[in-house]
């Protein structure tokens, strides 16, 4: 798989009937190593190992709805109360991030209300801030540790 910009972390891998799958900590099971799988499971392992998330407090690649239709997000940081913290969208290093993407996470913030955005390729990661009131985001350098952060 291609290097990312993510620090190096160690992944467990398996192979069966000539595909290669890749162990996800949160799910506890094997995946299809795929290009975006490959982003995804860097993206977890980054928030958990830099910005110090609890493993506890991860959901992945859970499905909900928004305007009738079924969506499926990547990851979700809650707090300890169960509100919904932290957004991610991973992309394949293919696909580029442009405002396509902002509008799809945008979109399924509209019904996941979560403060902080994160979009990555990979390659190129973009995080925001929601502000509320005036329905906008504002780009951060990157997100907050979760020790300095009330994530109560």
């Amino acid at each position: 798989m291609q290097r990312l910009n993510f620090p190096f972390y160690s992944h467990k891998f398996k192979n069966k009937q000539n595909k290669t799958y890749i162990f996800d900590i949160i799910r506890k099971k094997y995946f299809v190593l795929t290009p975006e799988e490959w982003v995804r499971q860097n993206c977890i392992l980054f928030l958990i190992n830099e910005k110090k998330y609890p493993a506890s407090l991860i959901s992945v690649e859970k499905s909900f709805t928004v305007n009738n239709i079924l969506k499926r997000y990547d990851v979700i940081i809650y707090t300890s109360s169960g509100l919904i913290k932290v957004l991610v969208e991973c992309k394949s290093t293919k696909i580029k991030i442009n405002s396509n993407t902002f509008d799809q996470i945008a979109q399924y913030n509209m019904t996941l209300n979560s403060e902080y955005l994160m979009v990555t390729n990979g390659l190129d990661h973009y995080f925001c801030k929601m502000d509320f009131e005036s329905k906008t985001y504002d780009f951060m350098k990157t997100l907050p540790i979760y020790e300095h952060y009330n994530f109560i």
